[in-house]
């Protein structure tokens, strides 16, 4: 597809950067894995994926070389997607861990009260915020299930950037955010089938 949108899909050794270009790719954009900053930069759009602990995923993005990208993007109002903790390290900070978030978006990470089972794994609805109804990236998508692994959720500081909310542990957490130019999830819209495909379409055609 010539007009497809590339996705660089970053590779900091901390996320699931395979099953997040077939997402891309399932959408419609054209996706790479990449290590290289300079090469990434030729992207349209940025992806940063992440599975595991906060503080390990943080230094991990801090080696890499990416941070000063992101912050460049993000500066420039460029297109960037975060999925779970790759989302969660944009924010300023997180109870799971001690050293401050990256400090891109607005408010901080919580984990999940006492007494909920964690993780919170496997599909899970979501719906839209209140303020959010008529929002294009859920044309498809509230009031699906998609798949859900993870301890903790995102706090932003503006209830107006939160898209999509889901239940779970006594919470209504946000699981889908929008600041500026940066799109996250909570949820892995790569790993949600064709709801999630959606989101993803959604949104390269909103960047487009």
């Amino acid at each position: 597809m010539t007009d497809a949108l590339r996705v660089a899909v970053v590779d900091y050794d901390a996320g699931n950067v395979r099953s997040a270009k077939r997402g891309f790719d399932a959408a419609g954009g054209e996706a790479f894995i990449t290590r290289d900053p300079d090469e990434a930069s030729g992207a349209d759009v940025l992806v940063v994926p992440g599975v595991g602990h906060f503080s390990s995923c943080l230094a991990q993005m801090r080696r890499s070389g990416f941070e000063g990208l992101l912050r460049d993007w993000i500066a420039a109002s460029r297109p960037v997607f975060g999925i779970c903790v790759g989302m969660q390290l944009l924010y300023e900070r997180s109870e799971e861990g001690d050293e401050p978030g990256l400090g891109l978006l607005p408010g901080h990470v919580e984990r999940f009260p006492a007494g909920a089972r964690i993780p919170h794994l496997g599909w899970d609805l979501v719906h839209a915020a209140d303020h959010a109804g008529d929002d294009p990236l859920l044309d498809g998508v509230a009031g699906e299930r998609l798949y859900f692994v993870h301890s903790y959720y995102a706090v932003p500081r503006d209830e107006e950037h939160v898209v999509g909310r889901c239940a779970y542990g006594g919470v209504d957490f946000p699981c889908l955010v929008r600041e500026g130019s940066v799109v996250g999830t909570q949820f892995h819209p790569e790993k949600s089938g064709p709801v999630g495909h959606r989101l993803l379409a959604n949104w390269l055609a909103a960047v487009r």
